[in-house]
């Protein structure tokens, strides 16, 4: 099983791939008019490299931050791609989560190192000028972590979460690093096997985490102010169960957003899979696809954001003909039922490749979700929602 879990760890770093799964054909791509809009976005790397976005934050709405494989920042007009250490766009390196709190104070954390045989996290802060690595606790010399998220209360009040291998990469655990104001310590549990992907906190003791127990079933870790432990999570399927992001409002109101299969070894699609933690158990909300018509028409959520009272799900879905090219996905909680919300799919080549990794909502009303289109960077904006 520690096997296993591994090499699915490392899977998941480089993103998650569906079962079998293609593209769109025109027809496929036709939707109702979105209430959405596209913004123009530079991409801070040159063809061949990537550009994917994985995660956005803002301290107002003209100072947003969005970061992946390359980091791109909001003046209130116009986006302006910076360079960041070590993220080169060769998929060797990636940002996972953005913290921002001013225009001088932004944190980010994500992995370096990926396919090298040598994985290890990285964090690094903006002081208004430059982005500048930061220094994170210590491991052993041959232990591998890997952050893929970051949340926080305040700035002396941070959670970066991820995942550690460790015994030479023989064993696989949840990691947890926090950040007091001063100096970044890590938690590691005692669960092993299990995957974090996503953070996200209402209050110093009430801090949520989830993620996957080797794909087969979703895994979720409360912080209670002193310990983090298990909280147990249900299953929608019996194949893949994955959980990638969480949104806490309230110590009664927690979503949490990925995919599952059916069945296991299944050429079945990956469907949408939300779940919602009401201050006593998770339990599953049902949530709309897009078809699936084929084997080969996937859903998969990949990130989840909200406000109160307004929760936002995204992701993409692929197509029923088989021919490779992905769309834009978008749900959205009205309060009594997940809705499918039309968004907007540009296309930069000949071939479509769009998903939606990463969202914020700015308490104006103003909602950005970002991902990429084929190896660019990809941003939409709402405003009033």
């Amino acid at each position: 099983m520690k096997t296993i879990c591994i090499l699915i760890a490392f899977c998941l770093i480089m993103g998650v791939a569906a079962p079998t799964v293609h593209a769109q054909s025109s027809a496929d791509l036709a939707a109702p008019a979105s209430f959405f809009t596209v913004v123009p976005t530079p991409s801070g790397h040159p063809k061949p490299f990537q550009n994917d976005l994985h995660s956005v934050s803002a301290s107002s709405k003209s100072d947003i931050w969005a970061v992946g494989q390359t980091a791109i920042h909001f003046d209130g007009s116009q986006w302006t791609a910076f360079s960041v250490p070590g993220i080169k766009g060769d998929n060797t390196s990636r940002l996972g989560g953005v913290m921002d709190f001013a225009p001088n104070n932004v944190w980010t954390v994500g992995i370096v190192g990926i396919g090298l045989g040598a994985t290890n996290q990285v964090i690094e802060h903006f002081d208004g000028t430059k982005w500048s690595l930061s220094p994170g606790p210590k491991f052993q010399p041959s232990d591998q972590p890997s952050l893929e998220s970051v949340t926080a209360l305040s700035p002396n009040d941070m959670w970066a979460a991820g995942f550690i291998l460790t015994d030479n990469a023989q064993s696989l655990f949840p990691l947890f690093e926090h950040y007091d104001g001063t100096s970044w310590t890590a938690f590691e549990t005692a669960f092993g096997n299990g995957t974090i992907f996503g953070v996200s906190a209402d209050a110093t003791n009430d801090v949520w985490a989830v993620g996957s127990v080797a794909e087969s079933s979703t895994f979720i870790e409360h912080y209670d102010g002193s310990t983090w432990s298990v909280v147990p999570s249900p299953n929608a399927g019996s194949g893949w169960n994955i959980l990638f992001g969480v949104a806490a409002l309230a110590p009664n109101d927690v979503w949490a957003a990925g995919y599952f299969t059916e069945q296991p070894n299944s050429t079945r699609p990956t469907k949408t899979l939300i779940e919602h933690w009401d201050g006593t158990s998770w339990k599953i909300v049902p949530s709309p696809n897009v078809g699936p018509k084929s084997v080969y028409q996937s859903n998969q959520l990949w990130g989840i954001t909200a406000s109160a009272g307004n929760v936002w799900a995204f992701g993409s879905f692929f197509a029923a003909d088989g021919s490779g090219q992905q769309s834009t996905l978008v749900l959205h909680w009205n309060g009594t039922a997940w809705v499918l919300v039309p968004s907007p799919d540009p296309r930069n080549s000949s071939f479509r490749s769009d998903i939606l990794f990463g969202g914020t909502v700015i308490p104006t009303g103003d909602l950005w979700i970002v991902g990429n289109e084929f190896g660019r960077t990809l941003a939409i904006n709402a405003t009033g929602h």
